[in-house]
């Protein structure tokens, strides 16, 4: 209960301090033409922070990353209603690419149309009749659902101009995205669902997770959900799946809950460059009880600021004192600092080589909030966040 409870304080204070407030969705109807490819038509929805809900109203003030995203087979933009209902609101612009529904679409095609929205939203936020122009940030995401997922990865390789890529229930592709993951170096966060009969894991996702090259990976597996659970309810998808749903031991709103538990961080962390979410998203993939999960990360870091999943702080949220936990081994002397939001050091210790298993810090003079404690290890500073108990 304690480490939930942190998870949910933290993830609160996130929030908070990335957005802001809650932004109304925008929406715009928009085709763009690739010239690159003799002027094919990419027709999208978009749906971005907005200053008032509706169709054709302003972007609200800042600069916004971009997620672009492909759909399933014989599946419609629509079907991902929960996605730009979750992400917009938390200062994201999704464009639904809606090209590639059809029988007998093809993959490759539609992995461009991915990648081309990354570039065009860009020029759009250097236009200045566009109604982007100054809205677009620089950071930004590929991310799709079953073929859309597959695609994903034909659009990132050999593709540093995205900054992320996320895929849900991917399917392999022709040509393949499991071999397109080898020139994939971006880094990636990819879902799956163990009752998943349509793109079973097995066949499809973990061998994309094993054949990424990227410098960070990640694989999310849903226990009890199904492909289609990745999406809003579809007739299509869920006619393709009939055999396998009297497996599921979850429901919709279950898996997409537990979907965004763990892509709010990501994004955060990687698009919005907030160093807090990336602990937030290791301490949720050790706590969660809804996964089983596979992680290939060096350290991360964004600006200076490092996290390191050898260490553990314990108990968190605290009261009189804390623990930091070693996981590996510890070269002391190590020196702990305690810094507060306005980087102001509030407790500082040495600690000896009897003390590197469990480092103890006194906290009991510190007022309750959210806190940094860095770890000195005289190769590396370390940050773990602290919650100072309410």
């Amino acid at each position: 209960m304690i480490r939930k409870s942190l998870l949910s304080v933290i993830a609160g204070l996130i929030s908070f301090a990335t957005i802001g407030q809650n932004y109304p969705i925008g929406h715009r109807t928009m085709n763009f033409t690739d010239s690159s490819r003799s002027n094919r038509s990419v027709p999208a929805e978009v749906y971005y922070p907005a200053l008032s809900a509706g169709d054709n109203v302003p972007v609200a003030t800042g600069a916004f990353p971009v997620i672009s995203f492909g759909h399933g087979f014989l599946m419609v933009y629509s079907a991902y209603a929960y996605l730009k209902d979750s992400l917009v609101p938390r200062a994201y612009i999704i464009v639904m690419v809606k090209t590639e529904g059809g029988i007998s679409p093809s993959h490759s095609e539609f992995g461009k149309d991915l990648a081309f929205i990354i570039t065009r939203m860009k020029t759009e936020g250097n236009t200045a009749a566009s109604p982007f122009y100054q809205h677009i940030d620089s950071t930004s995401a590929i991310m799709g659902h079953s073929m859309g997922g597959g695609a994903s990865f034909l659009a990132c390789q050999n593709n540093a101009l995205p900054t992320a890529m996320i895929t849900l229930a991917a399917a392999e592709t022709s040509p393949s995205a499991i071999q397109a993951a080898t020139q994939v170096t971006i880094p990636s966060l990819v879902f799956s669902a163990d009752k998943d009969c349509v793109t079973p894991p097995a066949q499809n996702q973990v061998p994309m997770y094993d054949s990424l090259a990227s410098s960070c990976k990640v694989f999310i597996n849903i226990k009890g959900g199904g492909h289609c659970y990745f999406a809003d309810y579809n007739f299509t998808c869920s006619l393709g799946e009939t055999g396998c749903q009297q497996y599921f031991t979850i429901t919709r709103e279950q898996q997409h809950a537990a979907t965004l538990d763990f892509l709010y961080p990501f994004l955060d962390y990687y698009l919005k460059k907030n160093s807090s979410a990336w602990a937030v998203f290791n301490d949720s993939l050790t706590a969660s009880q809804r996964i089983t999960y596979m992680e290939d990360c060096s350290t991360s870091s964004t600006g200076d600021l490092k996290f390191n999943k050898e260490y553990r702080v314990f108990p968190n949220p605290a009261d009189e004192f804390v623990c930091i936990k070693s996981l590996g081994s510890v070269q002391a002397p190590l020196s702990v600092r305690l810094f507060d939001v306005n980087c102001r050091e509030l407790a500082f210790r040495m600690i000896n080589s009897r003390d590197k298993e469990n480092l103890r810090l006194d906290i009991s003079g510190i007022n309750p909030g959210f806190y940094l404690l860095e770890i000195n290890t005289g190769k590396q500073f370390i940050h773990l966040p602290l919650l100072k108990g309410l």
